[in-house]
């Protein structure tokens, strides 16, 4: 058996990567040894068709389960014409949910959990959505962060804004709006990092296509 899970970076205790198609790396682990492969996904700038694209690379390297955040519904049919198992909704490391999987506290998916999403959506302006700020945030969400936002003002809080699929975004726990300060700063420390990775690789992106341009 081989499991591919959807990673935000090559290691074991990645965070789980929300969104399928475009995520930063895929981790193919064997259960038994947890010895495993990691894959940088090369959809994840694809201007179109990113999750079709990755639900084919899962299966030409042999993976029989998907564990992942978010999965639409191209990709999913097309990861269930190959034969592979979809396993949608997970959170924390890659090695927590093998090992979620492994204990059989997971069920396979029936169905696509995220709508279709075409082009690069999440890569431009974030949409507005309420904040977790304590005030009831009307700032422009900048991701699933636990920021307290701006109140009732019109700021740029750190609410949900961000769809679930967006590449790396760590979604928060159900417990997040009762979190320490220690909680907050620490997961929020992890979410600038995967922002940070990502920009490093959209200003690589565009430098290597701005080269090509001249």
């Amino acid at each position: 058996m081989k499991i591919a899970v959807s990673a935000s970076t090559p290691e074991l205790t990645s965070p789980v990567d929300p969104r399928f198609g475009r995520c930063t790396y895929f981790l193919f682990v064997d259960p038994e040894t947890m010895q495993f492969e990691a894959v940088e996904n090369p959809h994840v700038s694809s201007a179109s068709g990113a999750g079709i694209q990755s639900a084919q690379l899962v299966a030409e390297k042999g993976a029989n389960i998907l564990l992942t955040g978010s999965c639409g519904p191209n990709a999913f049919r097309t990861l269930q014409a190959a034969g592979v198992e979809v396993l949608v909704g997970l959170t924390g490391s890659v090695q927590e949910a093998v090992q979620m999987y492994k204990s059989g506290k997971l069920q396979p998916t029936s169905e696509a959990n995220v709508p279709s999403h075409s082009g690069m959506a999440g890569y431009g302006n974030p949409p507005m959505g309420p904040g977790f700020g304590r005030g009831g945030g009307m700032g422009r969400g900048m991701g699933r962060g636990m920021g307290r936002g701006m109140g009732r003002g019109t700021g740029f809080g750190m609410g949900p804004g961000f769809p679930p699929d967006v590449p790396g975004t760590i979604p928060p726990g159900p417990n997040m709006l009762q979190a320490t300060p220690e909680e907050e700063l620490k997961y929020l420390k992890k979410q600038a990092n995967l922002l940070r990775q990502h920009l490093e690789k959209i200003t690589k992106r565009m430098e290597e296509i701005e080269k090509k341009s001249k």
